[in-house]
């Protein structure tokens, strides 16, 4: 709990006044999950994945997603061996341990779907074999929701396997004069040290997985999934994937927080990120200004609380 803990704060003297948001991401890699971080330019989504890598001790490879990219760029492919006469696999930048795809919406729907199976199934098949990804394989993608121009709108289906979408957002007048301060001489992140392990990455992952999960806590995530696939607004509500997530989510904030057992209010503070994700807004709903996160708040509303 202290590593985790440790890890945190080593990740904010990079990413100034925006814990919540390293905590979603821990939290992510805590429930082997995947974030998609969707905010404007310049507000420190590479350097996020940058400092999480570094704090860690792991690899990390960066993947510049443009229109030109193919899938065989990222998952690599079969090279002919004129030594030997045969092909050897040379494998892409997938494997490695965090993954940043930048601009992922830049890349092609071909190239997208090249991370399906990377994402949700932890390997990558090529030629007819498959090769395993690295235990602590974690995507963190990118994509700025301002300049649309020569982009490709993420489908359903991968939206789907990122565990949460954050927003880092700007920083305060106070934050943003640290951040000026901090970097007069040097990046913060030039003097990152590693405070934690793999080892001790893959210890909290199990122990997320004992935090208890009552039945009614179990019940009130499934009632408000299945809530939203009955809303009128919604053109399409949370799959089963979003159900599993929310727990394991809650599990891991319950984790973060020093609890052994999950809360109704753990369950309240994840749907948001969790969830507004997955679901589709009916086009007459959203031209009268009505988001995703308008309807989960209804949602959360309507909803029998269990008691704490």
């Amino acid at each position: 709990m202290q590593t985790i803990q440790t890890l945190i704060n080593n990740v904010e003297t990079v990413i100034v006044g925006k814990r919540p948001v390293i905590e979603l991401a821990v939290i992510s890699l805590l429930c082997r999950g995947h974030v998609l971080l969707e905010d404007v330019p310049g507000t420190g989504k590479t350097m996020l994945a940058r400092a999480l890598a570094r704090s860690l001790a792991v690899d990390m490879k960066r993947l510049q997603c443009t229109p030109d990219l193919l899938p065989s760029d990222i998952t690599g492919v079969p090279i002919y061996n004129q030594k030997t006469g045969d092909f050897e696999f040379r494998p892409g930048p997938v494997f490695t341990h965090i993954l940043l795809a930048d601009e992922i919406n830049r890349a092609t729907p071909r190239a997208q779907s090249a991370l399906l199976e990377c994402m949700e199934e932890f390997r990558v098949s090529v030629d007819g074999s498959t090769y395993d990804l690295p235990p602590l394989f974690m995507v963190l993608a990118t994509q700025n929701p301002i300049d649309m121009a020569g982009t490709h709108v993420l489908p359903e289906a991968q939206l789907d396997r990122f565990f949460v979408r954050l927003n880092v957002g700007y920083p305060t007048l106070d934050e943003e004069l640290k951040i000026l301060n901090a970097q007069t001489f040097s990046h913060p992140i030039e003097q990152l040290q590693a405070v934690t392990t793999e080892a001790e990455i893959l210890a909290a992952r199990e122990a997320v997985k004992q935090i208890r999960l009552s039945p009614d806590v179990a019940k009130y995530i499934a009632s408000i999934t299945a809530a939203t696939r009955q809303h009128a607004d919604l053109r399409l509500g949370s799959s089963p994937r979003g159900t599993l997530a929310l727990a394991r989510g809650a599990r891991g904030l319950a984790f973060l927080r020093g609890r052994d057992y999950v809360t109704p209010d753990m369950v309240k503070q994840l749907v948001a990120p969790v969830l507004e994700h997955r679901l589709i807004v009916r086009p007459q709903v959203s031209a009268l200004g009505k988001t995703a996160s308008h309807i989960l708040k209804e949602v959360l509303d309507q909803v029998v609380v269990p008691p704490s």
